[in-house]
């Protein structure tokens, strides 16, 4: 049976401006994501019928404990491979085998990049010929990430997260994930945002330009100094013990520490390897996360390996 293997980066958010509520339930956002080398892979597999199936398998050591992910109908793979089916009148299924090592529920769009993967990789297994105009226009279909983890490297996202643009980012810049024992609902993070505004609304957001000059030059500790995330405040309301690992990180003389999107991982920006190696190390021996894994980018979208 043919099989084709997709590669697909986590995401970061360099900066999270987030805008009031809309009427159909979404938030006005101006980001600048980054692509980074912690990766899922999928496998998808040619099947004898119109099936559409998925498993799981966890990379790692188990340390922390992994959120569920749906294998049903509601895995966003599973609705990734049959909107591309039904766009290019598919008559055919296909077997998902997902091996994550992006934290589920972890504010990293490990949901989102495995949807990417299913499009790029079902769609090289049936051969619609979907142009990147046409991968794209599902992706926005699926969720306001998944577009973005087509593209991957450093790109600006605009409206509630879908559309992108590349930004100019020289070098490569390096990351330790503190990651925690338990994930966090995005739904309930933007909940508890809407709490906390629900006197006065937030301003329409903004992208601040000294992080779009840090990222042109190359400049790590102008990066860190301009890393900023408007959920950040509602995820620490809910989860409290994520100010110790902001701690731990000035401790640790990180250029910057962020909660990554809606959290709970919080993402710590290092100097270089050696620095990233130590600051991991740090929040281990200190037992403020779970893990603390380190990557860099930026890093390819979803690519066929």
């Amino acid at each position: 049976m043919r099989t084709t293997t997709v590669r697909v980066p986590a995401k970061i958010n360099l900066c999270l401006g987030v805008g009031p509520r809309r009427d159909d339930g979404y938030h006005p956002l101006a980001t600048v994501y980054q692509a980074v080398d912690l990766c899922d892979e999928i496998r998808a597999t040619e099947v004898s019928d119109d099936a559409v199936t998925v498993r799981v398998q966890f990379a790692g050591d188990g340390r922390r404990e992994e959120a569920p992910v749906p294998t049903g109908p509601d895995n966003l793979a599973v609705k990734a491979a049959c909107a591309l089916r039904d766009a290019f009148a598919v008559d055919a299924g296909v077997s998902l085998a997902i091996r994550k090592a992006i934290p589920v529920m972890g504010g990293m769009a490990g949901g989102s990049a495995d949807a990417a993967a299913a499009l790029v990789a079902c769609d090289a297994l049936w051969g619609t010929g979907a142009t990147r105009s046409e991968l794209e226009d599902i992706a926005a279909t699926l969720g306001s990430d998944v577009p973005f983890l087509l593209h991957g490297g450093t790109a600006l996202g605009g409206g509630r997260g879908e559309e992108v643009s590349p930004v100019l980012a020289r070098g490569r810049f390096h990351w330790v994930f503190a990651i925690a024992d338990r994930g966090l609902s995005t739904a309930e993070v933007y909940a508890r945002y809407d709490e906390l505004h629900a006197d006065v609304p937030p301003p329409a957001p903004e992208v601040p330009q000294e992080l779009l000059t840090a990222l042109a030059a190359g400049d790590a500790t102008a990066l860190g100094a301009a890393l900023s995330n408007d959920l950040q405040k509602a995820s620490l309301d809910l989860r409290p013990e994520l100010g110790r690992v902001l701690e731990v990180a000035q401790e640790g003389d990180a250029l910057g520490a962020l909660v990554s999107g809606s959290g709970p991982t919080v993402m710590l920006l290092a100097e270089d390897t050696v620095h990233s190696e130590e600051l991991a190390r740090l929040l281990l021996a200190t037992g403020v996360c779970a893990d603390a894994v380190h990557a860099s980018g930026p890093e390819p979208g979803a690519r066929l390996v």
